[in-house]
């Protein structure tokens, strides 16, 4: 079994016996830190008398201090303590004093000379009072000293001095100021001039604008009526040109020799051209036909032109000689249309030519006047080429849309429709 106890210093060494009970020294354990104090360890067998010992209960909240929570006010207390602590500190370490002593006579006499320039005055002065004093006749002790405010009216002038400087500084500081104030307030008024100028003429256009526009709408109306009489004229010019020319040809078709008129069985020259075209017809074919086949027909129905073969108007530029673009004038400038063109074509017999374009439209043009006749939209994709009947009153066109169109003058549209092509026509 082991114990441990704690007994006062002087004690222990008056006497190494231990004791125990109530004769023995109490410790006070809130004052510990005040009491020289060990401890020792001993080792009590178990067959020892154990009433000789008192034992008593050492809770361990004696010993030890439960450990207080830091909160914002002890924090505050410690720095304010620090804080006077400081104070204090400083307090009491003396201050140190300057004091200023009196200026000379004689070295006010030579910072004066020297201040001033005078150089020569100054080594005049050194050299007499350098004698009157080696000479005993100044003594330095009882030269006396200059009076205080000698020392303070020198300190008031230079003081002055610097304050009339940095009145100077800030005089030409403020006379640049003003001056760019005033370049300023100059530039100011030009622009602010300029800006009233810019906005009156700015004014006045708006309102010559809006009466431009006012007195354009006024001619808008009667633009598009005679833009519209205009197109509508030379369609109905083109149109009776190319009904002139088909009946000047029928006319040229039924021309026949005037002996024959009387032969004929009362019919008219139209239909006995016809029927002599068909005589011909029938002695050039080698197989007889039969009855059958012939379809019954009235005695003065009109047949089906037969074809002529071959296009007369194929080699109609075959005749012209060579030529050099030299010998070419430029006659008329012409804006056809909105995209590129791809082709132009020519009409076989009149001053008239068709243009196709990027645009999906063709346009027919009389030249050298430069006036659009005819126009025609129907294609999907753009349109690549064009060509003429050799009749001159019907034309093709193709497209990347992969189609052929057939248009029909006199009847102002497109009659046929071809789309058996793969690939865009050209």
């Amino acid at each position: 079994m082991t114990t441990v106890a704690a007994a006062p210093l002087r004690d222990i060494h008056a006497s190494k016996e231990f004791k125990s009970g109530p004769d023995a020294v109490r410790i006070d354990l809130k004052n510990i830190d005040d009491v020289p104090y060990y401890v020792e360890k001993r080792y009590v067998r178990a067959d020892e008398n154990r009433e000789e010992f008192d034992y008593e209960e050492v809770p361990v909240e004696e010993f030890y201090e439960e450990d207080k929570e830091d909160s914002l006010d002890v924090l505050i207390r410690t720095v304010k303590d620090l804080q006077k602590d400081h104070q204090s500190l400083a307090s009491a370490i003396p201050k140190g004093t300057l004091a200023t002593q009196p200026e000379a006579v004689d070295d006010f006499v030579r910072n004066f000379l020297v201040r001033m320039g005078m150089r020569k005055t100054m080594q005049q002065f050194q050299v007499e009072w350098h004698d009157l004093v080696s000479s005993g006749q100044i003594k330095t002790n009882t030269s006396g000293y200059l009076p205080e405010v000698y020392r303070e009216n020198e300190e008031l002038s230079e003081r002055m001095k610097l304050l009339e400087s940095e009145v100077d500084r800030f005089r030409k500081s403020a006379e640049k100021a003003r001056e760019e104030f005033v370049k300023m307030k100059k530039e100011r008024n030009y622009h602010r001039q300029h800006h009233n100028r810019i906005a009156q003429e700015k004014n006045n256009l708006v309102n010559f604008t809006k009466r431009l526009k006012q007195h354009l709408s006024q001619y808008e109306p009667q633009l598009d009526e005679l833009k519209s009489k205009y197109d509508l004229a030379m369609r109905e010019k083109m149109v009776h040109k190319l009904e002139k020319e088909k009946l000047q040809n029928q006319l040229n078709a039924t021309k026949i020799p005037s002996f024959k008129s009387n032969e004929t069985d009362g019919l008219g020259p139209t239909q006995t051209k016809l029927k002599e075209l068909r005589q011909k017809e029938e002695k050039k074919k080698t197989v007889p036909q039969t009855n059958e086949t012939i379809n019954s027909s009235h005695p003065q129905d009109s047949e089906f032109p037969i074809d002529v073969g071959s296009n007369p108007y194929l080699n109609r530029f075959a005749d012209d000689g060579a030529f050099h673009r030299s010998t070419l004038t430029l006659a008329k400038e012409i804006e056809a249309h909105d995209g590129p063109i791809s082709c132009a074509t020519i009409h076989p017999r009149k001053h008239v030519v068709v243009t196709v374009s990027d645009d999906r439209t063709w346009r027919m043009w009389a030249i050298p006047e430069g006036d659009m006749i005819m126009k025609g939209e129907g294609h999907t994709d753009w349109v690549s080429g064009c060509d003429f009947h050799p009749s001159g009153n019907k034309m093709a066109t193709c497209s990347g849309d992969t189609s052929i169109k057939i248009w029909d003058f006199s009847q102002k549209k497109c009659v046929h429709t071809f789309t058996n092509h793969l690939l865009p026509g050209t």
